[in-house]
């Protein structure tokens, strides 16, 4: 999309959910993100929401949900650092690259930071090179090869 209205980043309302949810079906297709398609639901929505509804943004414009971020904080027991874990950066393709997930990532990062956490997490599939240099470009250092497995059960009826 070349001409938008402005974009405005702000905490997810209880009205939002179902255009946060709506848009991640959109965006984690299996054929997309095969693993993120397996663990994307309305529970993921819903919990988070409960849990750290602060830590839930929104970018909107013309009354259309158009992105969000998704996340937590993480507390150790006999640990001073607290974390931030970025779950969920989602952007409607129609809007992608036009600085939309930078500015819900800058807030996201600014809301963990008020809330004294000292470091940040996100993960992403290992062939996912357009997130991988987003967060790159955004200061993640150290990328880590994740091996995940899955076992279909209907293969052995």
């Amino acid at each position: 999309m070349s001409v938008f209205s402005a974009i405005d980043i702000r905490t997810a309302t209880i009205d939002d959910l179902s255009a946060i949810f709506h848009l991640g079906e959109k965006v984690f297709t299996s054929q997309a993100a095969a693993n993120l398609y397996r663990t994307w639901d309305e529970y993921e929505v819903t919990t988070l929401f409960n849990c750290n509804p602060e830590l839930l943004l929104v970018a909107e414009t013309e009354g259309k949900v158009v992105g969000f971020a998704l996340g937590t904080t993480i507390e150790k027991a006999r640990s001073a650092w607290n974390y931030g874990h970025l779950l969920w950066l989602c952007i409607d393709p129609e809007y992608a690259r036009l600085g939309i997930g930078s500015s819900l990532f800058d807030r996201f990062r600014d809301e963990v930071a008020r809330q004294g956490v000292r470091m940040m997490l996100v993960d992403t599939q290992a062939d996912n090179k357009p997130a991988i240099d987003f967060f790159r470009c955004k200061g993640f250092e150290n990328p880590t090869d994740h091996v995940y497995m899955t076992l279909n059960l209907e293969k052995d009826n």
